[in-house]
């Protein structure tokens, strides 16, 4: 497989983003900070593994956690914002609402 550039990673997170109907954090340096585990995961698993989650080790395994996971749109409908705060709802994005930590969606172990 080739490897994935930090480049192809941000054009994946802005195309995800405009699909969903959300926007990527438009905060620069928060923002490459996440693309940068995605890159790194990316291209040490193969797949988009959320970089703020750790592997069950498989990619079976770690299904709920490709991004974007399963518990995005719940934490987005909820938040504004999904677990990592890479992805805003719009309406957050332009009020300028301050991203913190909320609670994990993921059991603690691998179903």
């Amino acid at each position: 497989m080739a490897e994935r550039t930090r480049e192809q990673v941000a054009t994946f997170v802005t195309k995800a983003a405009a699909v969903r109907g959300w926007v990527a954090n438009p905060d620069d340096s928060f923002r490459e900070g996440v693309e940068e585990g995605l890159h790194t995961n990316v291209n040490r698993y193969g797949y988009f593994l959320c970089p703020c989650r750790d592997t069950y080790g498989s990619r079976s395994a770690d299904r709920d956690v490709i991004c974007p996971c399963v518990y995005a749109q719940p934490d987005i409908d909820a938040y504004g914002y999904c677990y990592c705060g890479l992805f805003l709802r719009p309406d957050f994005a332009e009020s300028g609402g301050e991203i913190s930590p909320i609670p994990e969606r993921r059991p603690d172990e691998e179903a």
